[in-house]
């Protein structure tokens, strides 16, 4: 053994001893490490993508969005208190209700915030994850969403609540289906795919999913770039007061958050929707072109904090309740997108991720996890929806305990009394942009004001009224008591 060792060594030796003399001494053209430059200049997934497109010849298709992350959720901290504001007492409950659409005949009231959401049966998922995200929501305590898919009468029986998609599809636009529905979502477009047209061809239908969706034998299922009928403004406002009125559940607008977000939301106010869904860029999805993904549209971060300073703006932030998605992935992403004026937030690779936990195993290493998850996967009959539903409710609980817990920090009592005040960025450009402090200054001298201005004098705002300082130098009167009541 020990003679075999040694020859292995001198073996590996010798290898590695040639590789280091060519890599030293020979030039780049003929060089082996000629390579790494290159991946450090074009990163190594783009040479996999053109690896794949030489190959295909057709858009790629990656599943579960972006890797391009611009959403800094890190950067922003929150701010706990001890004395300035005493921290909740520890045998007081949280209140982690939520209303969306408060204005609508029959608002959805959820026990938690966080949402599922639209992820389509057979354009994406098997009718078995989709159970399982359904019955795991609703043991949790909130809202599955039925994706850009027909509704599926299994699927109602296990949500609780269940939000569906009137969607560019035309799979769940007739007055029937949407009058099973605890909210209706119109769908003009996500923040993976913008308003692209999709295609799932014939021969990937099986004959359940072409009797869902009501398809003719060889008939493509086609997501258009429009809604059937809707090809004005004014067509977008005369739905929504149409199903405002006919079914009395909130109805709102999902869109690829955009550059020109305030234009789309004022259409919307003047439509008089119940709910925006901002949908960043860092959305997921089953598969999208990769140009869709990773160069369409603002980061969730940059699109939430400039929907709510409109709504505010407008006036309609009390009436229009807002749900933050895309790219939210943690209980500190949740509870920050709270705090800077979102009412809820949707969850969809995460929860992903959550439903398949250690059932992804049964595809892995060989093949990726999606195998378990797709319609189309080579694994999906193997998952077992009993483990994913119960997956899914122990992340949801987990994150809303830890939210709860710094929630008690911060001397609050409800998710909903979060607010802006309760954070803080390292970062001055996200301080100035989400209207939140810059931590290198104390909360009286901040740099920019509420609106995002640069305050006046020196670049450093003056004290606010009736704030002293104490002989530390610490701010004195300009904090809440101990005992008021906060609210957004």
């Amino acid at each position: 053994m020990g003679l075999l060792s040694r020859l292995g060594r001198s073996l590996m030796d010798g290898m590695v001893d040639s590789m280091m003399q060519r890599m030293l001494t020979e030039p780049y053209p003929e060089n082996v490490f000629a390579m790494v430059p290159i991946l450090n200049k074009v990163h190594v997934m783009n040479v996999v993508e053109t690896g794949m497109r030489a190959a295909q010849g057709k858009p790629l298709s990656r599943p579960l969005g972006s890797p391009i992350v611009l959403s800094d959720w890190n950067k922003i901290l929150i701010n706990p208190v001890h004395l300035c504001r005493m921290p909740t007492p520890d045998d007081v409950t949280i209140d982690t209700s939520v209303v969306i659409g408060p204005r609508a005949r029959r608002p959805l009231k959820l026990d938690i915030p966080i949402l599922i959401t639209g992820m389509s049966y057979g354009g994406a998922l098997s009718l078995q994850v989709k159970l399982a995200l359904a019955r795991g929501a609703s043991m949790a305590g909130t809202a599955a969403n039925t994706g850009e898919a027909p509704l599926l009468p299994e699927e109602r029986q296990e949500a609780r609540w269940l939000i569906g998609q009137y969607n560019r599809g035309g799979w769940l636009n007739e007055d029937d289906d949407l009058a099973q529905l605890d909210a209706i979502e119109i769908q003009l477009g996500q923040g993976a795919q913008a308003a692209a047209p999709q295609t799932t061809p014939e021969w990937m239908i099986g004959p359940d999913y072409r009797e869902a969706y009501r398809l003719r034998p060889g008939q493509d299922a086609r997501i258009r770039t429009r809604l059937p009928g809707v090809d004005s403004p004014r067509d977008f406002i005369r739905l929504v007061e149409r199903l405002r009125k006919t079914h009395g559940v909130p109805v709102g607008l999902k869109i690829c958050a955009t550059h020109h977000l305030e234009q789309e939301l004022d259409i919307a106010l003047q439509a008089g929707i119940d709910y925006f869904v901002v949908d960043g860029a860092e959305g997921g999805t089953h598969g999208g072109a990769t140009i869709l993904q990773d160069d369409l549209g603002l980061p969730t971060l940059h699109a939430l904090a400039r929907t709510v300073r409109y709504l505010e703006q407008a006036g309609a932030k009390d009436d229009v309740s807002i749900i933050a998605s895309g790219g939210l992935v943690t209980p500190g992403h949740f509870l920050k997108a709270l705090a800077l004026g979102a009412d809820a937030v949707y969850i969809g690779t995460i929860a992903l991720l959550a439903t398949l936990h250690t059932q992804m195993l049964k595809a892995a290493p060989v093949e990726p996890a999606v195998q378990v998850a797709l319609y189309t996967g080579r694994y999906s009959e193997d998952f077992d929806v009993d483990q994913g539903a119960q997956s899914l409710a122990n992340f949801l609980r987990s994150c809303v305990r830890e939210m709860e817990l710094a929630v008690y920090a911060l001397g609050k009592t409800a998710f909903r009394q979060l607010e802006r005040s309760d954070l803080c960025s390292v970062d001055p450009e996200i301080a100035r942009m989400c209207g939140i402090d810059y931590a290198a200054f104390p909360p009286d001298r901040q740099p920019f004001g509420p609106d995002g201005a640069r305050a006046a004098g020196n670049g450093v705002a003056a004290r606010r009224p009736g704030a002293g300082a104490g002989a530390d130098g610490v701010p004195v009167g300009s904090a809440a008591g101990p005992d008021q009541d906060h609210h957004r």
